[in-house]
């Protein structure tokens, strides 16, 4: 089948979104299909507010005509809801071409936390943009509740997985004892780092990432090491290292990175929010408390045998298979 995936999120940012789509569309093309990827780096661009490395499309009309003529797709998912996606939705329903889509971020809340936009306001535009589907593919149970509850229909779970070959345990020689408390991710006001970077912790405290509030947390903490942005190969190192991962997000649809640390063996303490109570079971992967210390020192006590088992479970074969599933054939014709 030829496959067509627009999307405003793309190499080379660095995020879920993008992660979780060049997993799925590796395992595709494993699977004989064709696909086609229709992203900003297609067009004219400028940068997204708030989010510099992110690159918006623009005069995608014409460009969505002729690539949509040369590949003639046999099914069309539309990945974001941003200006590419916005503009291939127009495009496919003049044509009642029939799409899926998915629900990867959560705009609404980012963007009431960076210009105070009323919640009602996007979620009015994600029912609109939605409600065309065929299919609304959303990562876990507790986040196809929170959209249904918004009135958003046609809703299906496409879970995530993780590379088990990839992320794996080894053996490393640690400098000393001393525990390490693990944060992987952007550094920005949305993902909650401050809940961690604060604090009182028996050990050491990590920080791998980039984004906008690096520097000052690196002025406010100067007795935490800050690593920067690391290569996929060069985090199985640090999740080896750490003796947990902390998730400190409360807005993540999912959070990739818990099931990296947990391929690698490491406990990971979360609060009890959407994303990690469909991914953590307490006990078995790692902790959950509305005290964020709590679920780190429960975490700790967690077996690394017992964390890697669990992980081995989230597979991108099964995440694509589901994916395939809910895609909606039509003909080239």
């Amino acid at each position: 089948m030829r496959i067509m995936i627009v999307t405003d999120a793309w190499a080379p940012q660095v995020n879920g979104v993008v992660r979780t789509l060049d997993n799925t569309i590796r395992e595709l093309k494993r699977r004989g299909h064709a696909v086609l990827v229709i992203s900003p780096d297609l067009f004219k661009t400028v940068s997204c507010p708030g989010y510099p490395e992110i690159r918006l499309a623009l005069f995608t009309k014409s460009k969505i005509k002729s690539l949509w003529n040369h590949f003639l797709p046999e099914a069309l998912h539309i990945a974001t809801e941003g200006p590419l996606g916005l503009a291939m939705k127009r495009y496919a329903e003049r044509r009642e071409i029939p799409y899926t889509t998915a629900y990867h971020t959560r705009f609404p809340e980012y963007l009431k936390s960076y210009f105070n936009c009323p919640l009602w306001i996007t979620y009015t535009y994600l029912r609109w943009f939605h409600s065309k589907s065929k299919n609304v593919m959303v990562p876990t149970p507790t986040i196809l509740r929170e959209l249904s509850a918004r009135g958003i229909s046609e809703l299906s779970i496409w879970a995530r997985g993780v590379e088990t070959d990839v992320f794996k345990p080894q053996r490393l020689e640690k400098n000393n004892d001393t525990t390490v408390f693990l944060y992987v991710g952007r550094i920005s006001s949305e993902k909650n780092i401050s809940a961690f970077l604060k604090l009182d912790l028996p050990g050491e405290k990590w920080v791998v990432g980039d984004g906008p509030l690096l520097e000052t947390y690196k002025h406010e903490y100067p007795d935490i090491q800050f690593f920067g942005a690391k290569k996929k190969t060069e985090l199985v190192s640090f999740y080896n290292q750490a003796d947990v991962f902390v998730f400190p997000s409360k807005t993540d649809t999912f959070g990739l990175v818990m099931l990296e640390a947990m391929a690698c063996g490491t406990p990971v303490a979360a609060y009890p929010v959407a994303s990690p109570i469909d991914v953590i079971h307490n006990g078995e992967s790692g902790a959950m408390d509305e005290d964020l210390k709590q679920a780190c020192l429960l975490a700790q006590e967690v077996p690394r045998e017992n964390v890697r088992r669990y992980a081995q479970n989230w597979s991108w074969k099964q995440s694509t298979d589901s994916f395939e599933s809910y895609l909606v054939p039509f003909s080239r014709a």
